[in-house]
């Protein structure tokens, strides 16, 4: 399908990696960031749960658009922290930077033998009429000892995939989005939308 005949789809998201990641799993749609649409806003995400602050995320881009809006809300899961990062998984050392993330996590996980973790995504369609469409996945693995691998980004590389057997970090984009948290839960929100 030609870029001229695609659907565009709004993300109630800035991030440059989660925009390309979609589209790439979108291929019927031309994926844009709201920021790309014109919109410059900042949106607080001061919800506790991921759904919730993909909520927040939707409905304001979609209430200033008029469009309908999708939003991802997705973060890493550790278990012997109690679930951290989670919400704040973006913004887990302060300043958003994915290398103080990972350092940071590794310096809370020195010491701990149970490193499993998961990482979710929580996706919310908001229509211009109200109407909500919600979407959850999660892929399973463990907390590696270093990074590894120079692919993806946030914790890819310190995320050893249970599916993959290796680190996200280590895999093809093609090999991370037939298993990621955000494929299982845009096949989640496919199947309700149709």
């Amino acid at each position: 399908m030609s870029a001229e005949n695609k659907k565009i789809l709004v993300l109630a998201s800035g991030n440059k990696n989660k925009i390309r990641e979609i589209g790439e799993m979108l291929p019927d749609y031309e994926v844009k960031g709201y920021k790309d649409m014109g919109l410059d806003m900042e949106i607080e995400e001061n919800g506790s749960t991921f759904y919730e602050n993909a909520l927040i995320k939707a409905r304001a881009v979609c209430e200033a658009l008029g469009l309908p809006a999708l939003a991802d809300d997705s973060g890493l899961c550790v278990d012997a922290l109690g679930g951290a990062p989670g919400v704040f998984s973006a913004r887990y050392a302060g300043d958003g930077n994915d290398a103080h993330n990972n350092a940071l996590l590794l310096k809370n996980m020195e010491g701990i033998k149970n490193r499993d973790a998961k990482f979710v995504s929580a996706l919310v369609m908001y229509f211009p009429d109200g109407r909500i469409v919600s979407a959850t996945g999660e892929t399973f693995g463990r907390i590696l000892y270093e990074c590894k691998g120079d692919n993806g980004f946030g914790y890819d590389p310190l995320f050893f995939s249970n599916d993959l057997q290796k680190s996200l970090g280590e895999a093809s984009a093609r090999e991370k989005n037939t298993v990621s948290h955000r494929y299982r839960a845009l096949c989640a929100l496919r199947e309700k939308l149709s």
